[in-house]
C-alpha cells in the first residue's frame, strides 16, 4: 500500500487483506475495490466513511466457505444478511463474493471450495434478483483451479514475485549520545 501514493495514475487498487474497522477511511484514500467485507460492521463502517469522503468502492464479500477457523470471512448462512445491507448502501456496489481455500500441495484440493463459492453466488444471486459477476478466488498455487471453477479474479503474487523472504526481526538499535 505505501508504493501506492508514488505509482503512475490509471490503475485501480484492490486491498485483498483483512481490513479493521478502524483503517477505513486510509484504505478507501487508496483503494476503489475491497475484496475482503467480512461482517455488517465494517460495511457499515465502509459506507459512513465512503458518505463523508465522497468515496464510490466496489465490495466482494469474503465468505469462508472451508469453515477453517483459522480463515476470515462470513460463514455462509451470515452473508444473506450482509447482502440485504449491501443493496440499501447508496455509496458502496456489491460486485461479487471472495473466498480463501486451504493450502494444499494438490490444487485439486481446493476445488470443492471454489466450486462451493460459485454455487453459493448463484444461490444468491437468485434469491436477491442481483448478479454477483465478480469471484476472486485462486493463488499463485490454485488458480488454474480457481479460474476452472469461475474466477473472474486470481491473486498471483508467488508465481509472479517469487516468494517472500523469511522475515527476520532487525536487532534493536540503539542511539547513544
Amino acid at each position: 500500500a505505501w508504493k501506492i501514493p508514488e505509482s503512475v495514475s490509471g490503475p485501480a487498487w484492490h486491498l485483498i487483506g483483512h481490513l479493521q474497522r478502524n483503517k477505513v477511511r486510509p484504505a478507501l484514500e487508496l483503494f476503489s475495490v475491497i475484496h475482503s467485507v467480512d461482517s455488517v460492521r465494517l460495511l457499515e463502517q465502509i459506507e459512513r466513511v465512503s458518505e463523508e469522503g465522497g468515496y464510490r468502492p466496489e465490495i466482494l464479500l469474503e465468505v469462508n466457505v472451508s469453515g477453517e477457523a483459522s480463515k476470515e470471512g462470513l460463514a455462509p448462512a451470515g452473508v444473506p444478511e450482509v447482502i440485504e445491507y449491501a443493496l440499501g448502501c447508496r455509496n458502496v456496489t456489491l460486485t461479487g463474493l471472495m473466498t480463501l481455500a486451504p493450502f494444499c500441495p494438490d490444487p485439486e484440493q481446493a476445488r470443492p471450495v471454489f466450486a462451493r463459492l460459485r454455487e453459493c453466488r448463484d444461490r444468491w444471486e437468485q434469491e436477491f434478483g442481483i448478479g454477483l459477476p465478480n469471484l476472486s478466488m485462486g493463488m499463485s498455487n490454485d488458480y488454474l483451479v480457481a479460474v476452472e471453477e469461475g474466477a473472474t479474479w486470481v491473486r498471483l503474487g508467488t508465481v509472479l514475485f517469487g516468494h517472500r523472504p523469511a522475515w527476520r526481526p532487525q536487532a534493536e538499535e540503539r542511539w547513544e549520545p
